[in-house]
């Protein structure tokens, strides 16, 4: 193999193909993508995506997978391997391959799913060293071919025992599995984390019980306001429609209920908030810090934060949010969007407006804590946990609430200060106890 061209220079595309580069020199990598300031920034100093251990490199122009397809079957005139990475819709390796079968003009095509197990945050350390690499194609000569041919990439720097090879079917869907295991791992501890708080047991000391069982394990057992991304709840409604189609319909309840749970956290947390605030915001600054999904990453796709900041506006809150790497105009066109408007291509998405309104958006924690009447802690950015509360408190009308939808903050200390603290999953504040945790 002698060049690679990846079409699309996201989340994926754009740290798999730099340490492809890097691992293997005597390949051509080119990337290309339909945004323009996205290949641009790419050729930057700047990169579109913040992820730790990746810096600027190059990258060049892209269009839907569909359309690539035929431009791909158009522009070849020899033999190719065209690899689906998943993060388009299970049986896209196949309709690939339907489309350029019939406009190959003499040309073979293969076709390889190779699906990606990144976590945004650790995407390079996850790329130079992965659990496993996974490549499935056609069980024929031809298909054994193009694996093996990937395969040797991948061998440059991955130990060939974590190189798996399956049909094409069983690889796109173990990429939603692995998904679906992960969501339901966190909607499942955070049911526990609602039995936790009416019960008066620690969901930590729950969790790490739980996690030392040799069978469980204690990755994906930490309580949250709720699970966000661009895959888990888009791939587990990929699986809810495949078995539906399949005429699986208890399957896909079963799997919709991981999603519904998620959805409650994040209704359960705003409740809190309301009726702990004598079961009104209006009015009132709520200081929202972290908006990404997760910490270690810009990315705001699912980011539970929406739900939250959309619950609080429609009971007439004033927010003020801080995120270290979610910028303004990605914030108000977070909280302008409809479900799923950010799985289009940029050109498609509804135009950011200057602002929303009864939100502002600071570059400091302390300016959108200051005169605040309650903290929203909604992504755990290790600075929230190093913050000086005292300093915070002093500037706040009291009472002064903490809503800890992470727990990264030191409950008992900020206590001692004189925040009234809510924590996913805690024994409750006396203050909290007789609240309901759903508001009728």
């Amino acid at each position: 193999m002698v060049k690679i061209c990846c079409i699309g220079a996201g989340y994926v595309g754009g740290p798999t193909m730099a340490v492809i580069a890097l691992k293997c020199p005597e390949i051509e990598v080119a990337v290309v993508d339909i945004s323009a300031p996205r290949i641009n920034a790419w050729n930057s100093d700047q990169l579109p995506i913040y992820e730790p251990g990746l810096e600027a490199g190059k990258a060049a122009d892209l269009t839907y997978w569909e359309s690539a397809a035929r431009m791909i079957a158009d522009v070849s005139t020899s033999d190719k391997i065209v690899v689906e990475k998943s993060t388009v819709p299970v049986k896209t390796a196949e309709a690939i391959e339907k489309i350029l079968t019939h406009n190959r003009k003499g040309i073979n095509f293969s076709i390889l799913s190779n699906p990606e197990f990144l976590a945004e945050g650790t995407a390079i350390k996850d790329l130079f060293h992965p659990d496993r690499v996974l490549i499935g194609g056609r069980e024929t000569p031809e298909g054994t071919k193009a694996i093996q041919a990937l395969k040797d990439v991948y061998a440059h720097w991955v130990p060939v025992d974590r190189i798996l090879c399956t049909n094409l079917w069983s690889a796109e869907l173990s990429k939603l599995a692995a998904n679906a295991f992960l969501a339901q791992r966190i909607s499942s501890v955070n049911a526990m984390s609602a039995l936790c708080e009416a019960t008066g047991a620690d969901i930590s000391q729950v969790s790490h019980s739980v996690g030392t069982d040799s069978r469980i394990g204690p990755k994906f057992l930490n309580a949250s306001v709720g699970f966000g991304g661009s895959c888990f709840q888009k791939d587990i409604l990929n699986l809810v429609y495949i078995c539906e189609c399949n005429g699986l319909p208890e399957v896909a309840n079963y799997w919709k209920q991981v999603i519904k749970v998620n959805d409650y956290q994040k209704t359960r947390f705003v409740n809190r908030v309301v009726s702990s605030m004598f079961n009104t915001v209006s009015g009132k600054k709520i200081a929202v810090l972290g908006f990404a999904f997760k910490k270690d990453t810009g990315d705001t796709r699912e980011t539970p934060a929406i739900d939250v900041c959309k619950g609080l506006l429609g009971d007439r809150a004033r927010l003020s949010i801080y995120d270290p790497q979610v910028t303004e105009d990605q914030i108000f066109r977070d909280l302008s969007m409809k479900k799923f408007d950010w799985d289009h291509p940029a050109h498609l998405q509804p135009m950011s407006p200057t602002s929303v309104k009864q939100v502002s958006v600071t570059w400091d924690a302390y300016e959108a804590t200051k005169d605040a009447h309650g903290i929203c802690v909604l992504t755990e950015w290790d600075e929230f946990k190093n913050l000086d509360y005292q300093r915070i408190y002093d500037n706040m009308p009291k009472p002064a609430f903490v809503f800890d939808g992470r727990n990264v903050v030191d409950v008992e200390k900020l206590r001692k200060i004189g925040f009234i603290v809510y924590s996913i999953g805690k024994p409750l504040d006396p203050w909290l106890k007789d609240m309901p945790a759903v508001v009728a």
